[in-house]
């Protein structure tokens, strides 16, 4: 086993070859053993001790992930410059490349596993856990390698300039952690991709998904689990009544399974304007005495949370830009590193938030989590927790000092603010935030 050093003034990592094989505070998260335990079940345990050991290597990808702006040379120098006085090694770029692609994937994939879920204080309503399933694309390198695997978008637009990889998650909206996540090429769509995440369902909680989602075949599997769902389906869709209930919405069934449909006309009142939307949901939750039509509905707007985990991955991690690895194994183990470091990040905003009774934990910044994670990372600071125990962490504490202010009810049009094409194909947009009344009026079942 290894042994501690002390790093003047007080910087206590791993000992030897192992120093630079932290992340900062979020190591207390990502513990020394964890990862030994991820590269022992896959394999990859280096069968010498070598300048870059594997568990350093796994260190690396993932503070590469935090610093997504830089290469690995410069990643391993912020890992590197908090240890002043021990002897670290000084990889050239070749050999970054290989120790990466010793270790593979699979470790990185193991870590996730071990870290996905919800915190240890989750965010409830009604006693359930609140999540959302949804997918998003994201950019490779256009490599040889990369196109045998991902395609580019083609369309009227001239197409995407690189190939685009499918990711799919599931996330606890409350705390917006990741509980499971799949990815793959753009040819398979959302939903054949989404049976690979029921594994991740379970009872006690509660699945919120968009028309795309509500196919019977799904819906059957997401009950299958034991888990609950409020699901959007098309307004047109012919769900004929068996019962109908007070509150307005009615029974169905859909196969086997008795489903609860509710048709709400929603109106959004602006600034001397009124717009009309309608929409028709269906759930597991039959009783409209603990469950009423018009909570389901306002709840429903949860569902928007997994867009904000992606917004935090893609725009404030990657800064937009694309990933870095030029072969699909590259971007697998690229992909779970980025996952991982997430998913930590949120633990440490959930801990410090749920440590707050005042705070409610939309308000924690993520920006803000990031970049106090990285500095922990150049200094090597909190790496191995100290005699006195902190709940909070150095993390935590940047979050509660500088929350972001309570939400308001806001409306702003969707529209592609970065579109692939040069031409504008909308025209001219009012792209104003106007605060809005929200008014929801439960509809009568069809005849």
């Amino acid at each position: 086993m290894d042994t501690q050093s002390v790093i003047p003034p007080a910087r206590t990592v791993a000992a030897g070859r192992f120093a630079p094989g932290h992340l900062g505070e979020l190591t207390q998260l990502v513990p020394f053993e964890m990862v030994d335990e991820a590269l022992t079940a896959t394999g990859t345990v280096q069968t010498r001790i070598r300048e870059l050991p594997s568990r350093v290597v796994v260190y690396l990808l993932l503070a590469a992930a935090l610093f997504e702006d830089l290469g690995y040379r410069q990643v391993w120098a912020r890992l590197t410059s908090g240890l002043t006085g021990l002897p670290v090694a000084d990889p050239g770029s070749s050999a970054l490349t290989q120790a990466r692609r010793r270790i593979g994937p699979a470790p990185l994939r193991a870590l996730f596993e071990l870290l996905a879920g919800p915190p240890a204080a989750p965010v409830r309503w009604h006693g359930l856990l609140v999540c959302a399933i949804d997918g998003t694309s994201m950019s490779v390198p256009d490599s040889a390698a990369n196109l045998t695997r991902y395609r580019r978008q083609t369309g009227s637009h001239g197409g995407s300039g690189y190939p685009l990889l499918r990711l799919l998650a599931v996330v606890a909206c409350g705390t917006r952690t990741v509980l499971g996540a799949v990815f793959g090429p753009t040819d398979i769509g959302e939903t054949r991709y989404t049976p690979r995440l029921f594994g991740c369902l379970r009872p006690g909680m509660m699945l919120l998904a968009d028309r795309n989602f509500a196919a019977a075949d799904l819906i059957a599997g997401v009950a299958g689990t034991g888990a609950d769902l409020l699901f959007r389906c098309k307004d047109s869709r012919r769900l004929p009544p068996v019962a109908t209930l007070p509150d307005g919405s009615w029974l169905t069934m859909l196969g086997a399974h008795r489903l609860r449909v509710i048709d709400a006309q929603i109106l959004v009142h602006t600034d001397g304007s009124t717009r009309t939307g309608r929409y028709r949901l269906v759930t597991t939750l039959t009783d409209p005495r603990q469950f009423p039509a018009l909570d389901l509905v306002t709840l429903y707007h949860q569902r928007w949370e997994i867009e904000t985990v992606y917004l935090e991955m893609k725009s404030t991690t990657l800064g937009g830009r694309v990933l870095r690895a030029r072969t699909p194994a590259g971007i697998e183990q690229e992909l779970y590193a980025l996952l991982t470091t997430y998913q930590v990040l949120r633990l440490a905003m959930a801990d410090a938030t749920a440590h707050d009774a005042a705070t409610i934990a939309d308000r924690a910044s993520f920006t803000v989590a990031l970049y106090a994670a990285r500095d922990q990372i150049v200094h090597a600071a909190g790496v191995i927790a100290g005699a006195t125990i902190d709940l909070i962490g150095r993390i935590g504490r940047a979050v509660l000092a500088d929350l972001l202010p309570p939400r308001r009810t806001r409306v702003s049009p969707r529209v592609v603010k970065r579109a692939i094409s040069k031409h504008r194909a909308k025209g001219d947009v009012d792209r104003t935030n106007y605060q809005a009344v929200i008014t929801i009026d439960i509809l009568d079942p069809p005849d």
